[in-house]
C-alpha cells in the first residue's frame, strides 16, 4: 500500500508502532553526555523559556492556545504524496508552504514539551511530531531533492530549515539516530558550508546570521564540532562596521538591501539571531572570541536603543514591516506593530545580555524594565503574540524589584549613513525620515508596503508620552499615503511599488543630512519626487520644546497640486479632538473642511501646537478613512476593513508651483495656551533665510543658531564655501560650533563665524582654526565622514 492511499489514522498508527519498535518515544531530557548534549539543552531551554509557573494566569492562557492550536494541527493533517497539510501542497510556487509545514509541526512540538498545554508529554503527540517529519524528509525536504523556484528565505535555506532544528531540538529523545542524521543531510543540502562564504548569495548582514544560526544548530543535533566551527566563524563578516551597502555603520545606522534603513525589521532579525548564538556558545569550545564582537554588543545602544521610546520602536526603520498588521491567517488579531516589534527586540537584547558584561547586563535589562513600564498602549499582559519563553525574560526584567528602571534620555541623533535622525526631550520623541542617492525613497518588497511612497520625502513622527498608539492604532493601512506628516509631495497618483522593490526608488539629491551638538540639531533636505519632477528644500530645527519647520523653492510641473503636510493626525475610530485656530474652536463634525487664512495658530487638544509665523493660509480637513492591511501588504494582509479618523493640515501650493515655500514651528505637547503665548512672542525665533540656497533660523533664548547651507553663501553671520549644514550654541563665555556635509561628496569646508573668539576649548581633530580675531574661521575635514557633525568649542570675546 502507497502512502498516497493511507488514511490519516492507519498513517499515524504505523509512525507510532514503529517509534514504539525502535524505542524512540520522547522522554524526559537526559542529562548531557558531552559538549554537544549541552548546548543542545541549552537551546532547549531557550526555545521553552524559565521561571514560569504554567498556573500563573499570564501563562496559562497562552500554554493553553498553543495546545489548542497543536491539537488543531493534529487533527487536520491529511497526509498524501504532495503534502502533509492539504492547504500546504509542497510544490506551491506562493507562500511559504515548506516552511509552514514544518512550523506546525514545530508548534506541536513546543505543546509536547511545554508544561500546561494540555498536551504535555503525550506519546500519541510526540509520535504525530516524529511521523511528520518523516513524511516531509520523504516527500521534499531530503539531500537529493530540488525545491522548485519561490521564496528561498523560507522554503529552503532559512525558514525551513530553522524550524525543523528547533524541532529535532524539541523532540530529540522520539527521534532515532539514522532519522537525526537524514534531517541534518537535508539540511547540509539546502544550506551547504558554501553558502557562509563571503560573497555567497543572499550572504550578507541579518541573512548570514541566519544562515549561521542553521548551521551552527545543525552542528548541534548532528554533533558536528566542524559545522559549529564553521558558523562561529561565518559570524565574523558581520561584525565590523561597513561603509557602504548592508550592515551597521559608525554612527548607528542599519541598511539593508544596500539602500533601506531597516534598524527595527532586519536589522532586528540580525540583533535577536546574534543573541541565539552568542547565548548558545558563550563559555563552550566554541565561544565567540572575535574581538570585533563587542561591536555588536554596542548595537544595542548605538543603533537600537535611540529608536525605542517608552516601549515603541520607530516606523522610520521599520521598513516593509510596518505593513505586517493584521494578517489573513491570524487568530490573535492584531496588537503589535512598533510596540510588539518593540518587545521582540527587547527579549533580544536580554538574551543578548547572556554573553555581555556585568555591567551591560544589568544596565540593558534596565532599559527593557523602563521601556515596558512606561508602555501603558501594550503591555505584557495585552500581548497575546508573545511566545512564553519571550514574556518569561520580559516579565523577569520588569518586576525585578532589585533593578532600577533606566529613564529615557535627552539628546539628539543624527544617523547620516541612512538618512535618519531622532529627537528626545523630557516628555516627547520624534523621528525624521529622509532619502538621498544613499537611501531609498521607501521599503518595498513581496508586495510589502506598496503605498509607502513618500515616507522618506521628510516624514515627521512624533510621540508625547501619553500618546504611544497613533502610529499602532491602524496608522498605515488608513492614512492618505499622499499626506504623510512632514512631508511635502506631488499628488501625483502612483502605482502599488511605484519606483521597484528592495531599495531601488531613490532620488537623485545627495543633500539630506544634517549637523547636531546632540542637544539640539539643524536638519535638512534636497527634496526630489518619487517618478516626479518635484524639486525643494525643507529643513529641519530641532529644539528645547520645539522643531522649526522651513521649505522653499517648492517646484514641480506634474500637472497636479503639490502640498506639504503639517499634520495628519490618527484621532483612533472615534476621536473628536478640538481644533483651536486664534482663539476659536472649529467644528468636530466629520467631513469638516476649511481654508484657515491668515492663521497665526493651531492647537490640537491632547495632541500639540502648531505655530505659523507672520500667519499663513492653511487648509484642514476632519476625514474618517477606511483600508484594510490587505491594500498595502499583499503577501499576508487582511482584508478586513477598518475605519479611522483623521485632523489633517496642509500648505497647498497649487498645480505646478513654482518658488513655492512655508514656515511653521510644531510643539509637541502644547496646548491652546502654550501655543498662543508661542505665536505671540514674535522675538522668540527670527527666520534668517528660507530660500533655495539657505535655510536658517535663531533661537535668542537658546543661544541657537542653524543654517543649512545649499551650497556656498552667507546667512547672518556665518559663511560656508559649500554644502554645509551648521549648528552654533552660545552659552556664556563660550559657543560651540558644529559643522557638517549632508552631501558626503566634499573632502573640506571652510566657515566663517564673524564674531570675536579669544581662544579654542577643545576641537576634534579634523577641524583646523585658521584664524579667530574678528571672526572665527575654521577648515573643516569632510572627507570619510559620512556627514557626521565635527565640532570645535571656544571662548568667546
Amino acid at each position: 500500500m502507497t502512502t498516497t492511499s493511507w488514511s490519516r489514522r492507519s498513517f499515524l498508527s504505523a509512525a507510532i508502532g514503529a517509534a514504539l519498535a525502535a524505542g524512540v518515544l520522547e522522554a524526559p531530557p537526559a542529562l548531557a553526555a558531552d559538549a554537544f548534549d549541552t548546548l543542545r539543552l541549552r537551546w532547549r531551554e531557550l526555545l521553552l523559556g524559565t521561571g514560569f509557573g504554567a498556573s500563573d494566569p499570564l501563562y496559562a492562557g497562552r500554554l493553553g492556545d498553543l495546545g489548542a492550536k497543536a491539537a488543531s494541527y493534529r487533527s487536520s493533517t491529511a497526509p498524501s504524496s504532495s503534502s502533509l497539510w492539504p492547504d500546504l501542497p509542497y510544490s506551491s510556487v506562493s507562500g511559504d508552504p515548506v516552511s509552514a509545514t514544518y512550523n506546525r509541526l514545530k508548534t506541536m512540538a513546543l505543546a509536547h514539551a511545554q508544561p500546561g498545554t494540555g498536551l504535555t508529554g503525550d506519546a500519541s503527540l510526540a509520535a504525530d511530531v516524529v511521523a511528520g517529519l518523516q513524511h516531509v524528509h520523504d516527500g521534499v525536504y531530503n539531500a537529493s531533492f530540488t525545491l522548485p523556484s519561490g521564496n528561498w528565505w523560507w522554503n529552503a535555506q532559512i525558514g525551513a530549515p530553522g524550524a525543523l532544528l528547533d524541532t529535532c531540538v524539541l523532540m530529540y529523545g522520539s527521534l532515532s539516530a539514522a532519522q537525526t542524521a537524514a534531517y541534518c543531510a537535508a539540511v547540509d543540502h539546502f544550506v551547504p558550508d558554501s553558502q557562509l562564504d563571503v560573497g555567497a548569495p543572499h550572504g550578507e548582514s541579518a541573512n548570514r546570521v541566519d544562515f549561521c544560526k542553521v548551521v551552527a544548530l545543525r552542528g548541534v543535533v548532528g554533533k558536528n564540532s566542524a559545522k559549529i566551527a564553521r558558523a562561529r566563524d561565518g559570524l565574523s563578516p558581520v561584525f565590523p562596521y561597513v561603509t557602504t551597502g548592508d550592515g551597521f555603520y559608525r554612527d548607528g545606522s542599519f541598511i539593508q538591501h544596500s539602500h533601506t534603513p531597516y534598524t527595527g525589521s532586519y536589522g532586528a532579525v540580525l540583533l535577536s539571531g546574534l543573541a541565539w548564538l552568542f547565548a548558545l556558545l558563550g563559555g563552550s569550545s566554541w565561544d565567540i572570541t572575535d574581538p570585533d564582537k563587542q561591536l555588536m554588543l554596542d548595537s544595542v545602544e548605538r543603533s537600537f536603543a535611540p529608536f525605542l521610546y517608552n516601549g515603541v520602536l520607530m516606523d522610520a526603520v521599520g521598513g516593509r514591516a510596518v505593513s505586517r498588521g493584521l494578517s489573513a491567517s491570524s487568530t490573535n488579531g492584531f496588537v503589535g506593530g512598533d510596540h510588539g516589534r518593540a518587545q521582540g527586540v527587547m527579549a533580544a537584547v536580554l538574551m543578548l545580555a547572556m554573553g555581555a558584561s556585568a555591567a551591560e547586563r544589568t544596565r540593558w535589562r534596565g532599559m527593557v524594565k523602563g521601556w515596558l513600564q512606561r508602555d501603558y498602549y501594550l503591555t505584557l499582559e495585552t500581548n497575546p503574540s508573545l511566545d512564553v519563553a519571550s514574556l518569561s525574560r520580559l516579565k523577569a526584567a520588569r518586576d525585578d524589584t532589585a533593578l532600577t528602571a533606566v529613564a529615557e534620555p535627552v539628546g539628539h541623533r543624527v544617523f547620516g549613513s541612512m538618512d535618519r535622525a531622532t529627537h528626545r526631550r523630557p516628555n516627547w520623541a520624534a523621528a525624521l525620515s529622509m532619502s538621498s542617492t544613499r537611501v531609498a525613497f521607501y521599503a518595498f518588497g513581496n508586495q510589502e508596503n506598496k503605498r509607502g511612497w513618500h515616507t522618506g520625502s521628510g516624514m515627521l513622527s512624533w510621540w508625547k508620552e501619553t500618546t504611544l498608539g497613533q502610529f499602532t492604532d491602524t496608522f498605515w493601512p488608513t492614512v492618505d499615503p499622499y499626506r504623510l506628516p512632514g512631508t511635502t509631495v506631488s499628488k501625483k497618483t502612483l502605482a502599488d511599488g511605484a519606483g521597484g522593490d528592495f531599495g531601488a526608488p531613490r532620488p537623485s539629491s545627495t543633500w539630506a543630512g544634517g549637523a547636531s551638538d546632540g542637544t539640539y540639531a539643524a536638519l535638512g533636505m534636497d527634496i526630489r519626487g518619487l517618478q516626479s519632477t518635484l524639486g525643494g528644500r525643507k529643513a529641519w530645527f530641532f529644539l528645547d520644546d520645539a522643531v522649526v519647520c522651513l521649505g522653499a523653492g517648492i517646484g514641480c510641473a506634474d500637472s497636479t497640486g503639490v502640498e506639504s503636510v503639517v499634520e495628519n493626525r490618527n484621532l483612533g475610530a472615534t476621536g473628536t479632538h478640538t481644533l483651536t485656530v486664534d482663539g476659536v474652536a472649529m467644528p468636530a463634525t466629520q467631513g469638516w473642511s476649511a481654508t484657515l487664512t491668515g492663521a497665526r495658530w493651531a492647537a490640537l487638544a491632547g495632541v500639540g501646537g502648531y505655530v505659523f509665523p507672520g500667519g499663513a493660509t492653511v487648509k484642514a480637513l476632519r476625514q474618517a478613512r477606511t483600508g484594510a492591511w490587505s491594500d498595502i501588504n499583499g503577501l499576508s494582509g487582511s482584508t478586513t476593513p477598518f475605519t479611522r479618523r483623521y485632523l489633517t493640515l496642509w500648505f497647498d501650493h497649487g498645480t505646478d508651483p513654482s518658488g513655492a515655500g512655508y514656515s511653521y514651528i510644531l510643539m509637541p505637547g502644547a496646548d491652546s495656551a502654550a501655543t498662543a503665548a508661542r505665536a505671540a512672542d514674535t522675538a522668540w525665533m527670527s527666520v534668517l533665510a528660507n530660500s533655495a540656497n539657505q535655510q536658517g533660523v535663531h533661537v535668542p533664548s537658546l543661544g541657537f543658531t542653524g543654517v543649512n547651507f545649499y551650497g556656498s553663501g552667507t546667512v547672518g553671520a556665518l559663511t560656508s564655501t559649500g554644502a554645509a549644514s551648521v549648528v552654533v550654541r552660545e552659552s556664556g563665555t563660550t559657543a560651540t560650533v558644529c559643522v557638517a556635509n549632508p552631501t558626503q561628496t566634499l573632502t573640506s569646508l571652510d566657515i566663517t563665524w564673524n564674531r570675536e573668539v579669544t581662544g579654542v576649548v577643545s576641537k576634534d581633530p579634523s577641524v583646523a582654526v585658521l584664524a579667530t580675531g574678528p571672526s572665527l574661521k575654521l577648515r573643516v575635514d569632510t572627507s570619510a565622514k559620512a556627514g557626521a557633525t565635527q565640532r570645535i568649542t571656544v571662548a568667546l570675546g
